[in-house]
């Protein structure tokens, strides 16, 4: 589909295509056994620009509109969600986070590292017991002179282990979300220790983590905003983030078409090639449409950020219909392949247990109805 597509942009997606054909995809299913990605894709996401993707050139970053993003992380989401998720949270959540909200002296810090890949980023709001009602958060920065220290629990971080800053999310007031405040976190601060979480349905391969703060001291040089700010920031961060868990999404449900179609076509039962069986055309037909659906509501989201024009709302209707397209896509995909989708010889179980998550973080597929809800009736459900 290249509808309003420019010459640069498809350029920019062809680029993607390549490197994840190349770089990723031989890969994927040996990551997902060892619960690892190699550590070297960083550097090479750095190398070809997708860590710098609409940061602006004067601070390392390579450029470009939300829509070619949002490209890229289709391609990545296509090879290896786990991979898609280093670059929607260093770039998508951290990087763009100190692009537009950081001091000089922090955009000349961070931003030319985490560009290139030789520094990540994670974002540090959910706790164990504050994920969907973030604004609960318990963690606390206690000013001491002219620095904060920082004590509390953070979990479920991607890139938690390995990442070298942390946009974190403390209380620094009363309760409530006028009390929250962003500080940028060195990883390596004393009194910070990571502990990596195993044992993950799917996203084996990515990097996820709790964190404990035990009196971690940072100047205040380090805090991004405004104090008490920092829950307004978080809020805007992730309704960009959530396009880009759409896009990962909308490359899911493409590599699940792409797999079931080849599948169908070479796989014999009855007498023929089962592609050639109606109701396994229905099921490759319901891939089809809503891959194509979901594609369409995420570029919206891209148009309209790069528009300047108001893009919550529908970023939460393309994170809320593009995560459970993208379930269904898996499932319709296994039903395909029949008892093959159910080992990891091919790749549709992974898409299954990698689509999974992004129905739960950046806010819940139901938390995304009551967004969507509260804007078209004005009325607050939660």
């Amino acid at each position: 589909m290249d509808l309003h597509l420019s010459a640069e942009q498809v350029a920019v997606r062809e680029l993607a295509a390549d490197f994840v054909n190349r770089e990723v995809v031989p890969h994927a299913a040996t990551w997902d056994r060892r619960e690892a990605v190699d550590p070297g894709i960083v550097g090479k996401l750095g190398d070809v620009g997708f860590l710098g993707l609409t940061i602006d050139e004067e601070y390392g970053g390579s450029g470009g509109d939300h829509l070619a993003y949002c490209l890229v992380l289709e391609e990545l989401g296509r090879g290896d969600s786990a991979v898609r998720g280093i670059v929607s949270v260093s770039l998508g959540l951290v990087a763009k986070s100190i692009a537009t909200h950081g001091t000089r002296e922090q955009r000349e810090q961070w931003l030319p590292a985490l560009c290139s890949g030789t520094a990540l980023g994670c974002f540090a709001l959910t706790e164990p017991d504050s994920g969907s009602d973030a604004a609960a958060l318990t963690t606390r920065a206690v000013r001491d002179g002219d620095d904060w220290l920082l004590t509390g629990r953070k979990t479920f971080i991607t890139n938690g282990t390995t990442a070298d800053v942390a946009l974190l999310f403390a209380r620094t007031g009363g309760p409530g979300h006028r009390g929250i405040t962003a500080f940028l976190v060195p990883t390596d601060s004393p009194g910070l220790s990571r502990s990596e979480i195993k044992g993950k349905l799917g996203l084996r391969g990515q990097a996820t983590a709790e964190l404990v703060l035990d009196g971690v001291r940072v100047p205040d040089t380090a805090r991004l905003g405004e104090c008490g700010a920092g829950f307004r920031l978080a809020l805007g961060t992730l309704a960009k983030g959530r396009m880009s868990v759409a896009a990962g999404c909308v490359g899911i449900a493409q590599g699940c078409l792409n797999a079931a179609v080849d599948y169908a076509g070479a796989r014999t039962q009855f007498g023929k090639p089962i592609a050639g069986h109606q109701l396994v055309q229905q099921l490759l037909a319901r891939i089809a449409v809503d891959t194509a659906a979901a594609r369409l509501l995420v570029w919206q989201v891209a148009d309209l950020i790069d528009r300047g024009q108001p893009y919550a709302t529908e970023a939460s209707m393309a994170k809320l219909f593009a995560s459970e397209a993208a379930v269904r896509a898996a499932n319709d995909a296994i039903q395909v392949f029949g008892g093959y989708g159910y080992i990891d010889e091919y790749p549709v179980g992974k898409y299954l247990r990698d689509a999974r998550v992004t129905t739960l973080y950046e806010g819940t597929s139901q938390i995304q109805q009551l967004l969507i809800g509260r804007a078209l009736t004005g009325v607050n459900a939660f």
